[in-house]
């Protein structure tokens, strides 16, 4: 009999085994806390595996710290991605959960997420997760991700609105029949894999639970370094979505998606401009150009849009970025 049979159908039983994988690199602040917060979890029958990716500093030895606790696997310096399949090959459980090295989980997440009815006969079960922002030990803002019932997948896969590696498990079998994490991404990982598993019929649930802990504490990560690769790339998977879309789906049933992927892509483009107010110009630009700018949601507030058709696009960036500057100066 399965282990995930039992008198209750809608529930996966206590015999149900999760990988909790953790892939690190020079996390010597975090990651005895997340290798805690691991094995606090109440569901029982689980395994902690780490793997480290070449760290330089103490991260190593603490993670030995724990002893038979926990699997501790070294490997030479491949990347996150890397790491995470060589997680996953190691593991022996039927769900794994990707836990990032400065992340944390609350100690029933995992249990609520396998107990809830939604989790039998799906592939990935998804939770909302709280952002942390932090200002060295200063806790700035903690922020609750929404996402509506019934959910819409493939509208959240565009809005950027599904969970961070967190707030997921997955069923092992599934997530190796997709090939895992692709290793030649540095950034949007998370969304590039998504995309897989919504092309290859995985089925997905959402379960109201614990939220997952996203920390937001160092401005030295690959995204904050390179965020026009962050754009770039995103808008390359967005390109490749729509193109999937339109394969599965009548001219009308996509258009509303493609509104979505115009106000992802009018958001990019006015966060790049405050990196490179050139490079954003040209992608504002060249989106238009192919039908992907909605002037929607947050980020186009009616003032913008005025000085927008008044301005153009880099008028309008240089406007807002002096009513910006001016608001500071009074708040001082």
């Amino acid at each position: 009999m399965s282990a995930e049979n039992n008198s209750n159908p809608g529930v996966l039983s206590g015999s149900t085994k999760v990988t909790i994988g953790i892939p690190v690199y020079n996390c010597e602040r975090w990651i005895a806390d997340t290798i805690r917060a691991a094995l606090a979890q109440t569901w029982e029958h689980k395994e902690v595996i780490v793997v480290d990716d070449g760290s330089s500093d103490g991260t190593p030895e603490l993670c030995r710290d724990f002893g038979d606790k926990i699997r501790f696997v070294a490997q030479g310096r491949r990347g996150g991605n890397a790491a995470r399949n060589h997680l996953l090959r190691l593991a022996s459980g039927d769900w794994v959960q990707f836990l990032d090295a400065d992340d944390s989980l609350p100690p029933e997440k995992i249990a609520v997420q396998l107990g809830s009815q939604e989790a039998a006969g799906h592939d990935v079960i998804c939770s909302p997760v709280t952002f942390e922002k932090r200002d060295g030990d200063r806790l700035v803002r903690r922020d609750s991700q929404r996402i509506a019932h019934p959910v819409d997948w493939k509208a959240e896969w565009l809005r950027w609105n599904l969970p961070q590696t967190g707030g997921c498990l997955w069923r092992r079998t599934a997530l190796l029949r997709i090939g895992g994490w692709n290793e030649d991404y540095r950034f949007n990982q998370e969304y590039e894999l998504y995309f897989r598993a919504l092309k290859a019929g995985l089925k997905f649930a959402l379960v109201d639970g614990p939220p997952a802990i996203y920390r937001l504490w160092s401005e030295d990560t690959v995204c904050r370094r390179d965020r026009s690769g962050v754009v770039l790339g995103k808008t390359r998977l967005i390109h490749a979505f729509l193109d999937w879309l339109e394969t599965v789906m009548t001219p009308d049933s996509c258009s509303p998606y493609r509104r979505l992927a115009g106000v992802a892509c009018f958001e990019m483009a006015r966060t790049l401009a405050a990196q490179d107010l050139a490079l954003a110009r040209k992608y504002f630009l060249d989106r238009r150009r192919e039908g992907l700018i909605a002037l929607d949601g947050p980020a186009a507030p009616w003032k913008y849009r005025f000085t927008l058709g008044l301005l153009g696009f880099a008028g309008a960036e240089k406007l807002a970025r002096l009513t910006r500057r001016s608001s500071a100066a009074t708040a001082i």
